[in-house]
C-alpha cells in the first residue's frame, strides 16, 4: 500500500494513469506489463490494478498534461493499494 504521509505527516497527492506506450508495447510484442502508473512526489510504481480507499478526482487537461505525457488522471489523498 501506498503510505499517504509524508515525513512531516502532511497528506500526499497520489496521481493514477494509464500508459497508452506500454499497451502499445503489450499487444506489439504479446507481454503482460503493467499498464497503470501510480505517482507520489517520491516514487512511481506500476500495476495492473489499483484500489483506491476514498474519494478520488478524474482529470482531462489536454492543454497542460503530466510531464509524462498523460492528459487523463486520477488525483487521490486517499489511500491507494497498488495490486
Amino acid at each position: 500500500m501506498t503510505s499517504l504521509k509524508n515525513f512531516l505527516g502532511v497528506d500526499m497527492k497520489t496521481m493514477i494513469h494509464v500508459n497508452q506506450h506500454v499497451i502499445k508495447a503489450n499487444a506489439k510484442n504479446g507481454t503482460n506489463d503493467p499498464v497503470l502508473t501510480v505517482k507520489t512526489y517520491k516514487e512511481n510504481r506500476y500495476a495492473h490494478a489499483v484500489e483506491i480507499r476514498g474519494p478520488s478526482t478524474v482529470l482531462y487537461s489536454p492543454d497542460k498534461p503530466l510531464s509524462c505525457g498523460a492528459k487523463v488522471w486520477i488525483e487521490t489523498y486517499a489511500e491507494v493499494e497498488v495490486m
